[in-house]
């Protein structure tokens, strides 16, 4: 058995494989691959992925159905299970959209530490699963550590902010999150701003992780989940702004009300929110990141004058 270390948002993983060629599927988070002691940090989860036949029915029959996540056609379909005999153990199956086949099963304790991935023998898109599993395994895992991971398109953009002590303006790098379902335009919207400003660059393109340091300072991750834009990086920067974002014949940009933040960032926030641990664990989280950025909603076309709009509105 193979073990490999991986950090992403300062917090390390790993993945174990008996089948080496399994690796090969793992190029994405090759940016975020490290050596055990890096940081100094032991992992927050193991996931073992095991590439043969799906859990067969005696298997499943410990498991009692809890939740479907279907809320969007084009998205995975993912089914979640609770041991019925209270042995602290966890089922996920997922299908790659509604109403087609399992395709991946993840069997895990509680509280998302240790994890067996197994995919269909006959399932070729084995990067999917093992992409899903961790992205599961990440957001819940992470869930009491201030750390959310969210749906979201990322870009970072230098701004000039005053500085109280010499009065001077001082150059930073912030990162600006458009939040919305799919379709709504997130990428379109972070194109614009790489046309508008040739000093702006895309950070993550679907699922970026927002993290709350002890200081306080609220910091915005690349990841290895970016979904069809291959944008993988291992970079961090300050939030400068949270966008929600609704098409409009016209571009305006106004802030949201702390309720309003509220929900949309917690929509766009992956986590089991039907149980009452993560769900306060989230909240506590959401609460501390929109008391400390700005929050907006920005009704706008697909061109730059939309991102123009966005960034002078973000800076006032």
């Amino acid at each position: 058995m193979m073990r490999v270390y991986y950090c992403v948002a300062g917090h390390v993983f790993a993945v174990e494989v008996s089948d080496h060629m399994l690796l090969t599927h793992l190029g994405n988070y090759e940016p975020f691959r490290v050596e055990k002691n890096d940081n100094g940090d032991d992992e927050i989860f193991v996931l073992r992925i095991q590439k043969h036949e799906l859990l067969n029915e005696e298997q499943r029959s410990v498991y009692s159905h809890i939740f479907t996540d279907n809320s969007e056609e084009d998205m995975p379909r993912v089914e979640l299970y609770q041991d019925v005999n209270n042995q602290g153990g966890r089922l996920i199956r997922v299908s790659q959209i509604a109403n087609s086949p399992i395709c991946c099963e993840l069997v895990s304790d509680n509280f998302f530490t240790h994890g067996v991935l197994h995919i269909a023998t006959n399932y070729r898109d084995v990067r999917f699963c093992i992409d899903n599993a961790l992205m599961l395994m990440f957001a819940f895992r992470t869930a009491p550590l201030m750390t959310l991971e969210m749906h979201a398109a990322v870009v970072v953009k230098p701004s000039e902010e005053a500085n109280s002590e010499s009065g001077k303006a001082k150059t930073e790098e912030l990162g600006y999150l458009f939040l919305g379902h799919s379709g709504t335009g997130k990428s379109t919207h972070a194109r614009q701003w790489l046309k508008a400003f040739p000093d702006a660059w895309l950070l993550n393109d679907d699922n970026p992780i927002l993290r709350v340091m002890d200081s306080g300072e609220v910091r915005v991750y690349g990841s290895p989940w970016s979904g069809k834009t291959p944008c993988y990086k291992n970079a961090y920067t300050r939030v400068g702004g949270i966008i929600k974002l609704s098409q409009a014949p016209y571009n305006e940009l106004q802030p949201l009300t702390l309720p309003q933040a509220y929900a949309y960032v917690l929509s766009s926030a992956s986590g089991l929110k039907m149980e009452r641990q993560m769900a306060d664990q989230l909240y506590n989280s959401i609460k501390h990141v929109i008391t400390h950025v700005k929050c907006y909603h920005l009704n706008c076309l697909p061109n730059t004058d939309a991102a123009e709009v966005c960034f002078r509105g973000c800076k006032v």
